[in-house]
């Protein structure tokens, strides 16, 4: 029974083989009106070799875009890369240029390049952290600078890094000069302040102009002579003269800054 079955589908298969690729128009008016009934049949046949046909297109240009899609990516992931390196080589270029600049402004001094990898800037103290150690000839109490003007001096070296106390630290004191009287007075770094210090012991005989320059005196044995430092902001008198004293704005921006040079 099955065996026969099987036949009867063989055979209705060959037969609707067979119409699908004749003509019916020539046929007689008989097979005419038994194409009625089959046409539906050879139409769906038809459509469905058709739909058939255009889905494998359509899966074929499926995994063109696919292809087409993983080379974009890559590509894509190729000019990322190029962008950071282009983007890097930028960065090192303008450093190389802040650093050949500065060398030039400060070519009376022996100089090490470096650049800050760490910062503490904060309310209790304000230290940075530079990558050159011992191993490129620093040691402690050198004196950092940058293109503005004084940064600070170390205070403790490894062989690849070194610690630098700023000069807006709480705990340092800078000896300084006034530029116009040539008078000495001592700086301070304040609480919670960024860009300024406190300079006291004036002496009474000085007088203080507001936006006259501050330097380094070269006296304290850490600082070298000459080193600028900023300027006079805002004069405090008080009711004894010798108490008065004055709030400099510092030349470096400590929040920005980037690259110093040590001086050896």
């Amino acid at each position: 029974m099955e065996l026969f079955g099987i036949i009867i589908t063989i055979i209705f298969l060959i037969v609707l083989v067979i119409l699908t690729n004749i003509n019916l128009e020539n046929l007689t008016d008989v097979e005419n009106a038994f194409s009625t009934l089959v046409m539906p049949i050879q139409n769906g046949l038809t459509y469905l070799k058709n739909k058939l046909a255009g889905n494998d297109a359509f899966f074929i240009d499926i995994n063109n875009l696919k292809e087409e899609n993983e080379e974009l990516n890559e590509k894509n992931d190729q000019l990322e890369a190029s962008l950071r390196e282009l983007e890097i080589i930028k960065a090192e270029n303008a450093t190389l240029r802040e650093y050949m600049k500065m060398t030039e402004k400060y070519s009376e001094y022996n100089t090490i390049p470096a650049y800050i990898i760490n910062k503490d800037i904060g309310n209790l103290s304000s230290t940075i952290v530079i990558n050159i150690g011992t191993k490129d000839g620093v040691n402690t109490n050198m004196t950092v600078i940058s293109e503005e003007g004084l940064v600070g001096h170390i205070i403790s070296v490894t062989e690849t890094t070194a610690k630098v106390r700023t000069i807006i630290d709480p705990a340092s004191t800078v000896s300084a000069t006034i530029s116009t009287s040539r008078d000495g007075i001592l700086l301070r770094g304040l609480l919670g302040e960024n860009q300024t210090l406190k300079a006291t012991y004036i002496p009474p005989e000085t007088s203080l102009i507001q936006g006259d320059n501050v330097e380094t005196s070269g006296m304290g044995g850490i600082y070298e002579k000459g080193i600028h430092i900023g300027t006079i902001k805002e004069i405090i008198n008080t009711k004894n003269i010798t108490n008065r004293y004055a709030i400099i704005e510092t030349a470096v921006d400590f929040d920005k800054i980037e690259t110093v040079l040590v001086i050896k």
